[in-house]
């Protein structure tokens, strides 16, 4: 089992049926080249920048440890991002925006989660969005 499908198991009961049917795939896609080391908006490193400006390090950080994942809502999640990053997102997926705030407040703590099961993030951060797209398995 790949990434995408761990991930998209997790977090909407399997790939098949899930909301938004086939867009998951381009959805996690799309988060997987956010997270990059090599993404425009600085990866993984700069996403938990953005959390802590708006307040929500704790939120991050229980996402990133081996503990319970803290909920996040759509609109701050949505703060976080910004604008930019989100019509970006909603261009790679294919949805309308508010779905995929949605959708994201559920995906994101899972994926950097999976991304980091040792409790921390890599000194050399998460490798290129091509590592990263790789580790989705076959599809």
């Amino acid at each position: 089992m790949g990434l995408l499908d761990s991930v998209l198991s997790q977090v909407f009961g399997g790939s098949q049926g899930a909301p938004a049917g086939g867009n998951n795939a381009a959805l996690l896609q799309a988060v997987l080249g956010m997270l990059g080391n090599d993404a425009p908006g600085g990866g993984l490193g700069a996403l938990i920048a953005g959390f802590q400006r708006n307040g929500l390090g704790d939120v991050m950080s229980s996402w990133i440890s081996t503990g319970p994942n803290q909920a996040i809502s759509a609109d701050q999640l949505g703060s976080v991002l910004g604008p930019d990053t989100l019509r970006a997102l909603t261009q790679q997926a294919g949805g309308q925006s508010t779905d995929l705030l949605g959708q994201l407040s559920q995906l994101l703590p899972q994926v950097i989660d999976q991304l980091t099961p040792q409790g921390q993030v890599p000194a050399s951060g998460l490798g290129n969005t091509s590592d990263l797209l790789g580790m989705l398995g076959p599809r």
